[in-house]
């Protein structure tokens, strides 16, 4: 069954685009030219794959409706935002969105970018371990969890894929590069502090102090490590 995206944008013709590309690739398109329309949608029918959202809307922040919709589900979010404005995108990761792509830009882009955060969500493969165990911490490749002292930690899909290569290479300093490449599969374009903002959120979720992270270690100048030894 193909899957289904939601398209939050209010531009008529570029919703029309991307609904005509989008669906030529295989997706099934709905949509949705304001952020209110969009969370009502959401609500009533949750089996949405994925959702596209412009951050300039008529009605309401598209921070905002990246909040609420976080706030409801892990269903992938795709910003689309004005170029050069940073501030927008480190928000927008910071909130739960999966990955961001700034106006203008390439209907090839937003398909690989999109398949790229589907892929993430799908079950991991047969090859990869059941689960990682860290002292107080695992991670659960089977059902995408991590969970610490028991407690399942609240991370995206983009994050906890993140985190589990960093877990995978436990002892290895990755660079942003390297990490982008693993989890893209493929070189594309990103914004250079991405990587930073997740790393922050992933820390929020699984260090005791997060300003003095003990598990996912900053090595300056080179990259991030996950700590082999943990508490």
């Amino acid at each position: 069954m193909s899957e289904r995206v939601l398209v939050v944008e209010d531009d008529a013709r570029l919703a029309e685009m991307l609904s005509e590309y989008l669906g030529q690739a295989g997706f099934r398109i709905t949509v949705a030219p304001l952020g209110a329309s969009a969370l009502r949608r959401l609500a009533e029918d949750a089996a949405y794959d994925a959702v596209v959202l412009d951050l300039m809307l008529p009605d309401m922040d598209g921070l905002e409706v990246c909040r609420e919709i976080r706030g409801r589900s892990d269903t992938p979010v795709l910003m689309l935002t004005a170029r050069g404005d940073a501030v927008d995108r480190i928000i927008g990761l910071e909130l739960g969105a999966d990955d961001y792509l700034p106006k203008p830009f390439e209907p090839r882009e937003l398909l690989a970018r999109l398949r790229a955060v589907l892929r993430r969500r799908a079950p991991a493969g047969s090859a990869a371990p059941e689960a990682l165990h860290f002292g107080r911490l695992d991670i659960e490749s089977a059902s995408r969890a991590v969970r610490l002292d028991g407690v399942r930690c609240d991370l995206t899909s983009y994050q906890f894929d993140l985190l589990l290569v960093l877990a995978q290479n436990a002892g290895r300093v990755l660079s942003r590069e390297a990490l982008m490449d693993k989890l893209k599969g493929e070189h594309l374009e990103a914004f250079d502090r991405s990587i930073d903002v997740h790393v922050s959120r992933i820390r929020a979720a699984i260090e005791d102090d997060p300003k003095k992270p003990r598990r996912l270690i900053t090595v300056r100048g080179a990259g991030y490590v996950f700590a082999k030894a943990q508490d």
